[in-house]
């Protein structure tokens, strides 16, 4: 019985390297801000044009703590999940929580042409990937169990590391 989380930043490659990671672990697997969306019926973008960032954290909050009472899922969480020290705290206590640390240009290259992502909706988004990056990391290297160093690498070898990181944790 196990929860993976995942954390880190918008375009590190949660839902990718998620949804493989539970499809060769037979888990099920759910983006927590596709859940979100689904629940709503309404894209984040638009959450966040109605109710702010403070009333999708508040959604996104409710979501966490109802997912990480679940076992045999892979949780990607948006990345900006770990704001919020309530949810830092159920996702320690909760789960095994995999840190996918990926450096700010290869962020920007992944991000740059998506339109879905409100926080770079702003005059200079590589900045905004490079404050939000060096406001957040710290906050994500506080709660990971497991820190894996990516960017370059395909999902297959990130989830090979991260299998290998969890095997050596559970010891």
């Amino acid at each position: 019985m196990v929860l993976v989380i995942l954390i880190g930043m918008m375009g590190a490659g949660k839902t990718t390297v998620g949804r493989e990671y539970a499809r060769r672990h037979h888990m099920r697997f759910i983006d927590c801000d596709h859940e979100i969306e689904a629940r709503t019926g309404v894209k984040v973008s638009t959450i966040f044009e109605i109710e702010g960032e403070e009333g999708f954290r508040r959604r996104e909050t409710q979501l966490v703590d109802e997912l990480t009472r679940e076992s045999d899922l892979v949780l990607a969480t948006g990345g900006g999940v770990v704001l919020n020290s309530d949810n830092r705290a159920m996702m320690s206590e909760r789960g095994i929580v995999v840190y996918l640390n990926v450096p700010t240009p290869v962020l920007w290259e992944r991000t740059r042409h998506d339109r879905n992502r409100p926080l770079l909706q702003v005059p200079n988004p590589r900045e905004r990937i490079e404050n939000l990056y060096r406001e957040r990391d710290p906050l994500y290297r506080s709660v990971a169990d497991i820190i894996v160093d990516g960017g370059r690498g395909n999902p297959g070898g990130m989830v090979r590391v991260i299998e290998k990181a969890i095997e050596n944790f559970k010891k």
